[in-house]
């Protein structure tokens, strides 16, 4: 008999549809889970998950009982599915994946077998809300089975454009899936383009939408807090405890989401609760520190504008003397520009090779790298990479993990047993 764990692992989670049919047919055998309880569905290219993360902490510290749904995990699968900021219990898990199980009557994907045990999940849980990241896309994600009070576009650059189409043009309007009739839509995209898009997507479906940097503002101030004016709330003075710039529009977002939803009547937030909710946000692997001395970050860039905003926090948020990179990249990845932008910024670049066989093999991206960087190594495996970085780096030096959440995984995973990596004095190369 095969248990529940192993029948997960037996459905391939490389393998991507886009369609709904399948996931809203076995919702439908399920009851509609995703019917009962309020949901906020964030889509775009990069900072869902920080949104995401965000916006779950502020509703819980409001006192409201939160779904968390996110992708992919890094360590641990139950990463994805929380419950007022805790993960699913394994047996909690291993039950609802024999019950949806029973329900499937047709193939059906990893993730789209996933999110409807999530959806479940928060049914049985008794959330008011749940907060949703869009796996791929939107129209057509398995997420978008919801009808979202709030839908979020983070921003939109060119991305899965053998699932999404080519250009901006099509992605925007994948994106932009996600908006309901009569709904409601925040986003923070800039090009003119996609900003027409989605105007039109909403006057179509008859939706409202409200755009960061006209409808909503923030200032940063000197002191490293910003103010945020928004729809009808004004919030003088905040700070966010996740770090790099972009994050201040990354939680102006959530802020709308959640001054947007307040609005429709649903779950009400006290100004008090934005703050508290703000401070007790965390978000692993999106600069995260993993150490200090020799400092090392995590950063789950793995696109071009993602890395863009990482090489601006490492000029800005960062003070090192030396730059060690260890860079693993998957196969559908633009990782030749992602290289062009983070190597020159490097004194030393790892080239290393995340456990996937999506992943680019080292040996390949040397070329590249070293027309950036004077000093490249290839060292496939994570862990012996991450050893190797810690052997050179002196105590004043960074660490910068990047370019793949499947490396930024692993590197957590193998970190803790890791054996203490001797200081090397700054400059010195071992033999």
């Amino acid at each position: 008999m095969t248990i529940p764990g192993d029948y997960l692992s037996q459905l391939n989670s490389s393998v991507i549809r886009l369609g709904l049919a399948p996931v809203k047919k076995l919702l439908s055998s399920l009851h509609n889970p995703q019917t009962r309880y309020a949901s906020i569905l964030i889509g775009g290219t990069n900072g869902k998950g920080s949104i995401a993360a965000t916006t779950a902490a502020i509703m819980q510290a409001a006192g409201y009982r939160v779904g968390l749904y996110t992708s992919p995990h890094l360590v641990d699968l139950r990463e994805r599915i929380r419950v007022n900021g805790e993960m699913i219990a394994p047996n909690d898990l291993d039950g609802l994946i024999d019950e949806v199980r029973q329900k499937k009557d047709e193939e059906i994907t990893y993730f789209e077998f996933l999110t409807a045990v999530a959806l479940l999940y928060f049914d049985r849980m008794q959330v008011e809300v749940a907060i949703l990241e869009v796996g791929l896309g939107g129209r057509l994600d398995a997420t978008n089975v919801v009808t979202p009070v709030v839908s979020v576009i983070s921003n939109i650059s060119l991305e899965h454009q053998e699932y999404l189409g080519k250009g901006l043009a099509n992605i925007a309007r994948e994106k932009g899936g996600i908006i309901p009739i009569g709904g409601v839509c925040v986003t923070a995209a800039k090009q003119k383009q996609v900003r027409e898009i989605l105007a039109g997507i909403c006057r179509d479906r008859q939706a409202q939408l409200y755009r960061l940097g006209k409808d909503i503002t923030v200032r940063r101030h000197g002191n490293g807090t910003f103010s945020y004016r928004g729809i009808k709330k004004n919030y003088p003075q905040l700070a966010s405890p996740l770090k790099g710039r972009h994050q201040v529009e990354n939680t102006a977002l959530a802020l709308a989401a959640i001054e947007l939803l307040t609005d429709k009547g649903c779950l009400p937030v006290s100004d008090d609760a934005v703050s508290r909710g703000l401070q007790a946000t965390r978000w692993e692997g999106r600069l995260e520190v993993l150490q200090r001395a020799p400092q090392i970050i995590l950063d789950g860039g793995h696109n071009p504008a993602g890395i863009a905003v990482l090489c601006r926090a490492l000029r800005e948020d960062f003070l090192y003397r030396r730059l060690i990179v260890i860079f693993g990249v998957l196969r559908d990845k633009s990782f030749t520009v992602m290289l062009k932008k983070l190597a020159p910024l490097a004194d030393m670049m790892i080239l290393t090779q995340p456990e996937t066989e999506r992943a680019v093999p080292p040996g390949e991206l040397i070329g590249i790298a070293e027309r950036y960087c004077e000093q490249v190594e290839v060292i496939a495996d994570t862990r012996q990479a991450l050893q190797r970085s810690m052997a050179v780096a002196a105590k004043e030096d960074l660490i910068c993990v990047a370019g793949s959440l499947y490396l930024i995984g692993e590197i957590k995973k193998a970190f803790p047993a890791l054996p203490p990596a001797p200081l090397q004095a700054p400059g010195h190369q071992p033999d």
